[in-house]
Parts: C-alpha cells; structure tokens; sequence
C-alpha cells in the first residue's frame, strides 16, 4: 500500500517574511492571517522595540519583521486599500514568556489602602461606631476624604512649624558676599582690606569699564580667553580676590563660600592678579620732585625737604623647596628662613610710589636696589633715606640720609645720635607701609611653592592697592 504523500500549497497572497522576535517561527510563506510589520524610523521607538523583544547583539535592517501576534488588536488597524498597519506609537508587547498576556496595571495605592469606613466597619459594633458608620453613609463628601488623626498630636505639630517659620524668618542668612558685609566697615576691611563698602564701590567705578576687556585663564593656565567663564559677576570675583588676599585662607576654602570648584577659584585669583597688575602697573606711581616737595610734611622740613623717596626692603617666608641649590638661593640668613625680598619705596607724605620685583631672600640690600630699577628714576637733585644697609652712595648721583655708624669708635658723636634719632623718627613711616601691605595675610604667613609662578603679581597688586584701600599714615597729614 503506497503510504499518501502531503504537501503543503502556498497560501495566496502570502509573503516570505519571518518573525525576528526569539520563540517565534511565525512565517508568511503558509500563512495570511498574520502581517508582519517592519521596524520604526524614528530612533527612540525603535529602541523601545528592541528592548521589548530580548533579542541580544541584534541590529534589525530593512527585511526584518515582528508580526501581529506580538501587538494588541486595538493597535492594529485596517487601511483604506485593506492593509493591516500599526498604529503611530505602537510597541510589541505580547509575547511567549508572557503567555501572549500583558500582565495587569497594580492598582495605586488609594485603591490598595483601606479607607476609613471600611476599618469602622471590620471594628466591633457598640454604639458610637454605628452613629458614626450611619453619618459617614447619609454624607457622601465626607467619606472619600475621612481621615482618622490625633487632635493633641496635630496641634503640637502645628505650633512647632510656626515657632520654625519665625526662627527661619528672623535668622535668615545671605549667600556669601559683598552684600552681606556692605553694612559692617569691620567685617568688610577684614575681607578686602578697604574701609568701607562706599570706598571699595568706588575703586570698583574706577577700574568697571576695564574688565570688560579682562583676559581670562582658562584651564592649565595656558590658554587665554576673553569671554566670562564663571559664573560670578566680576565684581564678585574682584571681592574673591581681595579676600583670597586679605584673608590668606585656602582656594578650597573660597570654593565652598562661592559654591565654585576650586580649579575655578584658581583661575579667577590668576585671571585678576594678572589684570589689576597691568591696569594698576600702567598708572604711573613715580611722583616728580616738585610734587613731593609740594605735598611735603612739615616734619621733613629743613635738612630733609628735598627727600624724594624713603626706601626700605621687606622680607616674606617661603615654603622650603625640596631642592638643595634652590634653597641655597631663598635661604636668609637674617630670617632664618627661605624668604622672597623685596624693595619698596615711599614718598614723605606717605604715599606708596616705587615697588620692586620679588628677589631671592639671599641676596643684599644693596644688590636689590641695584637691579630694581630705581637708579635710572633718580636725578641729582632727588634725595633717598635709607637703612643703615643701604651701601648705595656710589650709585645713587644723589645725597643718601642714612644712620650713622659706628665704626671703631667707642660711643656714637652727640651729632650722629642726634641724625639717627631724626632718620629714624622719619623713616618709621615706610615699615608702617609694609605693615599695611603685610596686613594682607597671605604675605604674612608661610607663602607656599603652588603660587610661586604668580607670587610676584600677587605682591605687586597688594602694594598698589594700598593707595586705594587706606588714608595717610599720620592723620595730621591729611588735607
């Protein structure tokens, strides 16, 4: 008996598209009942797709195909020429490890949490529970929103937010900043060093239409930019600044009063010292002999009256390098220290008028004044006072007013003490202006080695500022 042979016919109108979706072996050839629909164009829907069908390492391209069985029948719809399509944001959601079901939405938790008539109705009857049931039923906007709460806990609860609101309101706090010490002169010279708000408002007029042009380190401190890159107005990163200075306190401790990183505290503290010392620097601070004679102090009168600068060096400390020939060169031996020299010069009326770069500790007096520059600004008619370390008559054309020394003899010329006891009543003026600089405690401490490539804009710019920031050093030489 020859056993009957089947095959299988292609259904008409039937296609060779297959399923790509894993378990499934849907397929077209045989089969019409089905459509197969490609993927979406648009980029999140298709990556809603491939999520939905757990297809892994899978990139679908133009042939491939999900079919219907994948997609619910309200999401398919029947076109005008009798095609089947998906509707606009349909995504493949039944398939065989769900049992071709969607599983059911959880209910909220409004639905999920009994309510308050239900619990009174689980309770024990007695009387005031079935009052309470039967007014809850006969008023219907009282039992959705029926809420069981203990009065004494409430009304604590209630005057402890009130005693809150009132503390909240009378110990409000501003952000750091100028505002929050534009009323205090103490606080306010404490930060930036200058007396008042009125006085720092009016340096910042001053200087305001400048920044606009400020070039501004960006990161690495190598490339340059002319567009604000943070987001504190410049007068906020000149008060930046200025504390950094006054203060002395550390970059991270400025980051977290800004609520700036530190690396952009960094680079404002570069951006401004490195402008305020070509803006200040190109102001010319060097006075002509006629104007100091004119604003001459009676106390210079007769055998001074032609001085035209009093000069005094100052020393600041230095973190100690690791390397032996560098600190051979920082090393001072009248601080006992590594320390950063400089020289700077007064008129006699008080005023700040020469300042010299930052020299190693190691070097001379005499070698500062040498290579500062201060020669070629002298003339013959000008006349220096000095310390007794200043060995400069050969290079000055100049008289030099220094203290006697001396020498071998035994006891001091009545003459001699009495010139010294004057030069020094005279030249006291001058430390009292680099106490004023050295007020400015990041000078006044242990300068560490990070800020040693921008350590010489940073002393400059605090010399120059004491001009601004504070009045004359004698209140009778106030005009």
């Amino acid at each position: 008996i020859k056993k009957k042979r089947f095959t299988f016919q292609r259904a008409v109108g039937g296609n060779n598209h297959h399923c790509c979706v894993p378990l499934c072996t849907a397929g077209g050839r045989f089969n019409t009942t089905l459509s197969f629909h490609s993927f979406p164009k648009e980029l999140n829907l298709r990556a809603q797709w491939l999520v939905k069908i757990r297809r892994e390492g899978f990139t679908p391209t133009t042939n491939s195909r999900v079919c219907s069985r994948h997609f619910e029948k309200e999401e398919i719809v029947i076109s005008s020429s009798g095609k089947r399509c998906l509707r606009p944001k349909a995504v493949p959601s039944l398939f065989g490890w769900n049992n071709y079901t969607k599983k059911p939405q959880r209910p909220g938790v409004w639905e999920r949490r009994p309510r308050a008539i239900q619990a009174l109705e689980r309770a024990p009857e007695d009387d005031s529970t079935v009052d309470m049931v039967t007014e809850m039923k006969d008023h219907d906007y009282t039992a959705s929103s029926f809420i069981v709460v203990d009065r004494m806990k409430f009304e604590n609860m209630s005057r402890q937010i009130e005693e809150l609101t009132r503390q909240l309101e009378s110990h409000h706090l501003e952000r750091f900043g100028l505002q929050r010490f534009a009323t205090s002169p103490d606080d306010f010279r404490y930060y930036t060093r200058f007396p008042s708000y009125e006085h720092f408002m009016a340096f910042w007029n001053l200087i305001q239409e400048a920044t606009s042009r400020i070039v501004r380190v960006t990161s690495g401190q190598k490339n340059l930019s002319t567009s604000t890159s943070t987001k504190l107005l410049p007068i906020d990163e000149l008060f930046l600044f200025l504390n950094y200075l006054s203060t002395g306190c550390t970059q991270r401790e400025l980051a977290h009063k800004f609520y700036i990183h530190r690396a952009t505290v960094s680079r404002i503290v570069v951006t401004w010292s490195n402008f305020l010392y070509t803006l200040l620097g190109s102001l010319s601070i060097w006075m002509t002999s006629g104007s100091v004679r004119a604003n001459c102090p009676t106390d210079f009168h007769g055998t001074y009256e032609n001085t035209q600068v009093i000069l005094d060096c100052t020393e600041m400390r230095c973190q100690t390098p690791t390397s032996l020939l560098l600190q051979s060169e920082v090393f001072s031996t009248y601080k006992s220290h590594c320390t950063f020299k400089a020289l700077i010069g007064m008129s006699p009326h008080g005023a700040l008028t020469f300042v010299s770069a930052l020299f190693e500790g190691s070097i001379s007096d005499k070698e500062i004044f040498r290579h500062s520059g201060i020669t070629s600004l002298l003339t013959p008619d000008m006349e220096v006072m000095v310390d007794k370390g200043f060995l400069i008559d050969e290079l000055v054309s100049g008289k030099v007013h220094r203290p006697a020394f001396m020498s071998k003899q035994d006891q001091m010329s009545e003459v001699d003490v009495l010139k010294t006891q004057a030069i020094a009543r005279l030249r006291v003026h001058v430390e009292r202006l680099i106490r004023r600089v050295k007020e400015n405690k990041l000078f006044d401490t242990v300068i560490p080695l990070s800020i040693c490539g921008n350590i010489n804009q940073l002393f400059t710019v605090a010399c120059l500022l004491t001009n601004y920031q504070s009045g004359p050093l004698v209140k009778k030489w106030m005009v």
